[in-house]
């Protein structure tokens, strides 16, 4: 496994042990990690507080030609609002674990100019497919769906 799909799969699973939603990902600069983060959402009561959010928030503020030759990775498709935050910053590569259990707009970014690679991971599969099934209304949140009750 690609050792930057490998530390945002440990950054999710790190999410899911504080009780969270098992979503990691890294920024990588230069072939090195600038910034780490997970879902916090659940953790800390945060509305926006997504894997890709988190990261970038830990990466810090960076210069928008730093942004422009990154790469995300994320063990999830991006949703609408991490994409967003991907075309606003210009970062033009990302990598994503597996979208068989989410698909973010991904027409639209690479219709937007972002490479957009997706693996299909079955570590990164398993991991949320899991986690969508002990805890579906808490998945269902996080996307900002509502559970039948």
């Amino acid at each position: 496994m690609d050792p930057f799909l490998r530390e945002a799969l440990a950054q999710a699973r790190q999410g899911l042990s504080e009780g969270g939603i098992p979503i990691g990902a890294v920024l990588v600069l230069d072939g090195h990690i600038v910034g780490r983060g997970h879902n916090r959402r659940i953790q800390i009561g945060s509305p926006v507080l997504h894997a890709e959010m988190d990261c970038l928030n830990n990466a810090g503020r960076l210069q928008p030609a730093d942004y422009r030759r990154a790469v995300l990775y994320s063990t999830l498709s991006p949703c609408d609002m991490c994409s967003g935050a991907v075309l606003l910053y210009k970062i033009p590569i990302v990598i994503v674990g597996e979208n068989r259990n989410f698909q973010g707009p991904e027409d639209y970014l690479r219709s937007r100019g972002v490479d957009l690679r997706i693996l299909n991971h079955p570590d990164c599969i398993g991991l949320l497919r899991s986690f969508m099934q002990a805890r579906p209304a808490d998945w269902d949140e996080d996307i900002g769906e509502i559970t039948a009750p």
